[in-house]
């Protein structure tokens, strides 16, 4: 009995005593818990960073091929309205990428990637989807320079498409801006006339659209009307142009 009894107390006591042990090995092992804790908080909060960071350079990937994708869309519908407009003309027509613009700018001359190798030749007029553009003014085998219809040193001859009324619109130097001078104040014209080439001269096939009449203005005691024309072409924005061949002329 007593030594059931000393082994029952025995028992007890290391019962009491373990339980008792709890808080102080609780306590001995916070340290070690703590900087276990606080590596995997940094090592989380590092990996949290470092996965912001890659995926604001995704969102940043994203967004350029987005912009890209809008450039593409818009440049796709330019050319099908190009080549939409190739459609109902009787002329062959050469498609050709603008690659430069003259820095000058009292010169509005562009230069395209199409030279004598595929025909071009000097003269020739150049279109875009909307109306004429200009005409080739010197040539190598694989570009051409071309002049635009609003520079200063070039004219077209051109009739008012509601009547048959011939006159020559000049460039004014703006980019936007085509003029009509020496038109008499008698004439029959008013603004939202359509200008189109006249076919005068050879140079220009009959019937391009040139411009549309902006303003007409009578000065008193002035021989002549002030008449301001609005380009039809897009002058300052057309990457894609038509070089224009006319009838009886080969497309190399």
């Amino acid at each position: 009995m007593a030594a059931d009894y000393k082994t029952d107390m025995t028992g007890g006591a290391r019962v009491v005593l373990s339980y008792l042990s709890v808080p102080f090995y609780w306590l001995s092992n916070q340290p070690g818990h703590f900087v276990q804790g606080l590596d995997s908080y940094f090592t989380s909060r590092d990996t949290l960073l470092a996965e912001n960071e890659r995926l604001h350079s995704e969102a940043r990937v994203q967004q350029g091929k987005l912009q890209k994708l809008v450039f593409l869309t818009a440049e796709n519908v330019r050319l099908r309205e190009l080549l939409g407009s190739s459609t109902v003309l009787q002329d062959s027509v050469l498609v050709a990428e603008l690659i430069s613009v003259s820095p000058d700018p009292l010169k509005h001359q562009i230069v395209i990637n199409k030279g004598e190798g595929k025909g071009v030749y000097v003269g020739q007029p150049v279109i875009d989807a909307y109306g004429l553009l200009g005409q080739v003014i010197e040539v190598n085998a694989v570009n051409a320079r071309v002049i635009l219809i609003s520079d200063s040193h070039h004219a077209i001859p051109v009739q008012i498409n509601r009547n048959g009324v011939r006159a020559i619109a000049e460039g004014s130097g703006r980019i936007d801006t085509l003029i009509l001078p020496n038109v008499v104040a008698t004439t029959d014209i008013k603004a939202g006339d359509l200008l189109v080439s006249s076919g005068l001269g050879q140079r220009f096939p009959v019937g391009y659209p040139v411009g549309v009449v902006e303003s007409v203005v009578l000065d008193p005691g002035k021989p002549f009307l002030k008449i301001v024309i609005r380009p039809s072409a897009k002058l300052d924005r057309s990457r894609y142009v038509l070089l224009v061949f006319a009838a009886g002329v080969p497309l190399s």
